[in-house]
């Protein structure tokens, strides 16, 4: 498809440019205008007509792609809504009957790849959503959520200590893009805590505190940590886009963040949100 499109953008913009020398030839040789200010006028209201007929050629395409993989997108996540409900209702039922211990060691293992395949599916509801720019802020209880995403993350860092204080908190935004913040920071501050296996969270007043005992930045590391594939551990696994995703989303949905840290004490950011 795309090479098509360029090579039909390539043959317009020849057969297009071969026409303003034509053109241009014409009025100077031929015909000897001597208005020069009617000759501008008529060779940039062909310059413009030939700019938007050149970027209908380019754009209407790529609209219609990206409309075909949206559609496609949608379609797709509305069939695997089905499934995964499927094997989740049916796994807790199957559950209840089970008395072997292997078994339902079993059975825990499929329900944990199911609430991640779930997880999954509302990440990519989200992504579509985000980029149909429809609206996705809701009012929840920010307690429950971080709650859920500790009891999520302890499946993949069973050796990570989780100290809670929660306050109950009701606040108005995107859920599911704060979910992703949460996750971030703290798979951050597990990933650069290899010693240690604590993290504190702490909630209250509209701020959510989350503190790692990891090797910690100085004030150098700081200012760079929220800019684009930057990793203050190179040898670390990962793109370095976490803490940027973290910082862009803050600052489009209202939220203060502060970062504390201290080389081999540890880190503490904070999010303060509007008081509703």
């Amino acid at each position: 498809m795309f090479r098509n499109l360029r090579l039909s953008i390539f043959i317009y913009y020849l057969l297009t440019a071969s026409a303003f020398l034509g053109i241009l030839h014409y009025f100077l040789a031929v015909v000897q205008v001597e208005n020069v200010f009617l000759l501008a006028v008529i060779l940039l209201s062909l310059v413009v007509l030939s700019g938007v007929m050149i970027s209908k050629l380019a754009i209407d395409p790529l609209e219609q792609y990206t409309r075909n993989l949206q559609n496609l997108s949608k379609e797709t996540l509305h069939e695997l809504n089905l499934p995964i409900s499927t094997i989740m209702t049916n796994s807790h039922m199957l559950k209840k009957n089970m008395t072997n211990e292997k078994d339902l060691k079993r059975m825990l293992r499929i329900e944990s790849a199911c609430a991640m395949l779930s997880q999954r599916y509302n990440e990519l509801e989200y992504m579509i959503k985000t980029q149909s720019r429809q609206e996705i802020n809701e009012t929840f209880d920010l307690k429950t959520l971080v709650k859920n995403r500790v009891d999520f993350l302890q499946q993949i860092y069973p050796h990570i200590q989780f100290e809670l204080d929660l306050q109950d908190t009701q606040i108005t935004n995107d859920k599911i893009g704060l979910s992703k913040v949460i996750d971030n920071i703290i798979d951050n501050g597990v990933k650069y805590s290899p010693i240690s296996n604590k993290i504190e969270i702490k909630l209250n007043d509209f701020k959510l505190s989350i503190k790692d005992y990891g090797c910690g930045m100085d004030e150098v590391e700081l200012i760079q940590i929220f800019d684009n594939y930057y990793q203050a551990n190179e040898n670390m696994q990962g793109f370095g886009i976490g803490l940027s995703m973290v910082k862009r989303f803050c600052d489009t949905h209202g939220i203060l963040l502060n970062i504390k840290s201290k080389p081999n004490v540890g880190t503490t950011l904070t999010l303060k949100f509007k008081d509703n």
